[in-house]
């Protein structure tokens, strides 16, 4: 069984949507470990209620980025961690976890890349006037938000939407979508060419 780490830094409710989908047999995986760079991160708690292996590695104990990303790849290696899941994680990867887990890092961003990469998304996408937002799944490499798009969904931006709102509904979608491509992964139907992710029937 694939071994899976997610690394959260919020509320942790991508990490509670792929926890149910193990639970209830949907996806064929472990978590072996939650790691955090958040001490209070409440996904932390959610890991605790479902008694996964949770670690808090603070980087500001750390002289530099690869110092850091070493302490975190010594928990990955020590939990036999497989694929690593980023889910509200705000740090941007480095190139010592990009190397030693390259085209096994999946990440959900709440917009319909490559439009509104990086922070407050959805508010970006509302602000801008978009008829349609949405949320993508994709492989992670060293482009901010720029990796193999795995999976996207669209959500309808309604007239009388707030960026609240719209937020609201694409984190229901991202509940969706993101255990569906986990389970793609994980039952090897994933084909990276290029920019392009296969999906093998």
């Amino acid at each position: 069984m694939i071994k899976i780490a997610v690394l959260v830094s919020g509320r942790g409710s991508n990490l509670q949507a792929i926890i149910e989908s193990i639970e209830n047999k949907y996806l064929h995986a472990q978590i072996s470990v939650v790691i955090s760079d958040i001490g209070d991160a409440y996904a932390l708690e959610r890991a605790r209620m479902h008694e996964i292996n949770c670690v808090h590695i603070d980087p500001r104990k750390f002289a530099s980025k690869g110092l850091y990303e070493d302490e975190v790849l010594k928990v990955l290696n020590s939990h036999n961690v497989q694929l690593v899941l980023l889910a509200g994680y705000m740090k941007i990867l480095g190139k010592t976890l990009l190397t030693a887990y390259k085209n096994r890092i999946i990440n959900i961003h709440p917009a319909l890349l490559p439009a509104f990469p990086g922070l407050h998304a959805q508010e970006q996408a509302f602000k801008h006037g978009v008829k349609v937002a949405g949320c993508t799944v994709h492989f992670v490499d060293e482009e901010l938000d720029g990796g193999p798009i795995i999976l996207q969904k669209c959500v309808e931006v309604k007239e009388d939407d707030t960026a609240q709102t719209l937020a609201e509904r694409i984190l229901e979608q991202e509940h969706k979508i993101y255990p569906e491509a986990v389970k793609l992964f994980v039952e090897n139907k994933l084909l990276i060419e290029g920019r392009k992710v296969k999906i093998i029937k």
